[in-house]
């Protein structure tokens, strides 16, 4: 590695921080009604909270219950999690599986430019057997519980594919891996998921009536695992969590979790991409203006 990478890293993330104790992770989370929530973190080994607009402040002064953050006199309940550590976010879905596909399979993607790139799509783990899958899309583990690809693969346009492959390798030496669970998406499941969301968190799916970033091939999903324990590593939230913890600049957490979030985001967009703010686990690369909406299924893609 060399000095220019380890500043650059150190400006980014900063050094590896220790662990929240298993007494502050239990604390740890939000409290209080939607109009004033209190969130409670860990930082420089202390837990801290924060109301939003105003200045963090230490939480020993606070004294914790199972269901409650006290202040003084003042009782603040806590409020559920979105979804609890290994568990995935869900939604309730506004119409069934059947009618989303059927819907999907017999519309039509927006009109292109004819100006555009070709298209030459790159099978991520085909690049580094070190690059790992999770693609929660073929499986039921994501935010609507059905399959929607019959393959677990994951492509990306070749220039954002070879640079997701140089994040990777910067990440190595700090011994994590990036682990992809989703790339190239084609438009029809774009529309399942637009079509399915209730509007009010229609801000974390693409619309499909311009097309996503995803359906150009130019857009990844995707966390890291540790090399060395072969698992995935926790961030502030899970994937496809719709929520404040899935922001890029969420404050909550522990110190440990932000800092991996934010030397995935070094890693990214030191080499192009840039991270979608409501979504620390998806990045967009910087060409993607320059490619079509594309509705390919991964059956006709081939494998290179």
């Amino acid at each position: 590695m060399t000095a220019l990478v380890l500043i650059a890293l150190l400006a980014q993330a900063g050094p590896k921080p220790t662990d929240a104790t298993a007494e502050q992770q239990a604390r740890i989370g939000e409290y209080g009604p939607d109009n004033a929530i209190v969130i409670v973190y860990e930082d420089g080994g202390s837990l801290w909270m924060k109301r939003k607009g105003e200045d963090a402040r230490p939480a020993g002064e606070a004294r914790f219950t199972p269901c409650c953050l006290e202040i003084g006199t003042l009782k603040i309940a806590r409020r559920p999690d979105p979804a609890a550590p290994g568990q995935t976010f869900r939604i309730q879905t506004l119409k069934p599986m059947d009618a989303l596909r059927a819907e999907a399979a017999s519309a039509q993607p927006p009109g292109q430019p004819k100006d555009l790139r070709k298209p030459d799509l790159v099978e991520l783990d085909k690049l580094d057997k070190t690059i790992r899958l999770d693609i929660r899309y073929a499986t039921t583990n994501n935010f609507m519980g059905a399959a929607f690809y019959t393959q677990p693969r994951a492509f990306l346009q070749r220039p954002a594919a070879m640079a997701a492959l140089r994040a990777h390798r910067k990440l190595k030496p700090y011994g994590f891996g990036l682990l992809i669970h989703d790339g190239y998406r084609p438009w029809a499941v774009t529309k399942m998921f637009w079509e399915a969301t209730p509007p009010a968190q229609r801000g974390f799916v693409a619309n499909p009536a311009s097309g996503s970033k995803h359906n150009r091939g130019c857009a990844v999903d995707l966390s890291m695992y540790d090399l060395a324990a072969g698992q995935p590593v926790e961030m502030p939230s899970g994937y496809d969590e719709f929520s404040d913890r899935a922001f890029a600049a969420y404050p909550g957490g522990t110190s440990l979790q932000r800092w991996r979030r934010e030397m995935l985001r070094w890693a990214m967009e030191s080499e192009g991409f840039e991270v979608n703010p409501s979504e620390w686990w998806h990045f967009d690369y910087k060409d993607w203006k320059l490619y079509p909406v594309l509705n390919v299924p991964f059956e006709k893609l081939s494998h290179k």
